[in-house]
Formats: C-alpha cells, structure tokens, sequence
C-alpha cells in the first residue's frame, strides 16, 4: 500500500492498494473521512494508476467538494437529533430545550458549542444506558466509556473493555445508536468480526442489519453538520 499526493489546490492524498480480486483501476471515496483510495489491479502498475487518476481528477474534485460542504448549526436552521429534524431556535430558558419540533436555546447564546455540549451529554447517557443493557445481558462488564468526534468509526472496543463512540451517534435514530452500542459490547466477548461475533450482536439486537444499513447510507451526513470550532 502506497500513497500518492495529487497537486492541485488543494492537493489531494490518494491511497494506492493492490487488490488480487480487482480487475480494472477504481477510485472510492470514503463518506466517513474522506479518504481516497485507488484499487489496483494484481498485474497494475502504480505509474499506471497515477495517470488513471489524473484522468479522474475533475471528478475526483468534485465528489470531494460535495462531501465537504459542511452545514453550520445557526439559529432558523434545522439540526437532527434522535433521527428528528429539529428547527433551532431561541427561547427563555438557561439550557438547551427540546420541545415539539423545535430545539430552543438560551437567547443570545452561540449555538454551535452550545448544540456540541448538549448532544455530547445527551449521548453520554444514551450510549452509557445502552452499552450497561446489553453489557448486563451478556454477563459482562466494560471498564469505561469515552466519547469523542471521530471520522474513521463510530465505536471501538479495547480489549481491557474500554468502549469508545462518537456522540454524534445522538443525531441518529435511538435504535441505530443502540445498534452501535451492541456492535462494540459484542466485542466484550469476541475481538473479532467472525459469525460468532454477529451472532452475539444479533442475540442482542435482532433487526440489526436496518439500523447498520441507514447508519451505512445516512452517516455521512451526521459527519457534514459543522458546529464551529
């Protein structure tokens, strides 16, 4: 595996990975990261792959720049929450508030890093809820939960028990952030993902291939909403 920077403003960083099952030069972008990678075929040179994306390029560009656009959270916009479309709006209250289709936040407030706050303390509970649930009927324990805003994965699992999960899992349908709550404590007793490993994920959730399928089809929007620095 090989990386190759193409120039251009900006300059793009292509991962060059050789693929025995791939039969002709194809590029995918990650919806999660957006990550470049390029499939080379067994036989392929990498001086010929090099020219196959440049072929691509305004392609290429293009599919980044849409995958870029991130949406600003301002009041009068709209922010998911929980699945919902929730218009942002001001109200007289000291906390953000969620009431019918609207979420209000305190007047004057800026509500990029007052949304931020809230969602993450609204998923600590959530995936802190769900992760003991299914922990409990496992027979099993974890030794922590962390939270963080990561663009690779929506959970891990360490093997002392150590459960990581992105908070924006909270913009999500509540069963899809379950879905990835039981994906991570199935780790707890297989560190692979083996069918023993997805057959304790679905002993845990049955209908679990839905909420990974929209998570598969829909994350990449969680990842757009911009909540400034």
């Amino acid at each position: 595996m090989t990386r190759h920077i193409l120039p251009g403003d900006p300059p793009i960083t292509i991962t060059l990975r050789k693929s025995a099952r791939a039969r002709r030069y194809s590029l995918r972008v990650s919806r999660l990261d957006g990550r470049v990678t390029l499939s080379v075929p067994a036989l392929g040179t990498d001086q010929e792959a090099i020219d196959f994306a440049r072929q691509k390029e305004p392609w290429l560009r293009r599919v980044l720049q849409q995958a870029g656009e991130g949406r600003p959270v301002v009041i009068g916009g709209s922010l998911p929450f929980e699945g919902r479309q929730l218009i942002v709006a001001e109200g007289a209250m000291r906390a953000p508030v969620v009431m019918d289709d609207k979420i209000l936040l305190p007047s004057g407030a800026r509500p990029g890093p007052v949304l931020k706050a809230f969602l993450k303390a609204s998923a600590r509970e959530r995936l802190w809820s769900a992760s003991h649930d299914f922990a409990s009927r496992l027979g099993r324990e974890f030794s922590r939960i962390t939270l963080r805003d990561t663009r690779s994965r929506w959970g891990s699992c360490t093997s002392d028990g150590r459960l990581m999960y992105s908070w924006r899992l909270v913009m999500a349908p509540l069963p899809v952030l379950r879905y990835v709550a039981a994906h991570e404590v199935a780790h707890l007793v297989h560190m692979d993902h083996s069918p023993r490993f997805w057959s304790v994920v679905a002993e845990l959730m049955p209908d679990y291939a839905e909420h990974r399928a929209w998570l598969k089809q829909n994350g990449g929007a969680l990842l757009l909403v911009d909540f400034g620095a």
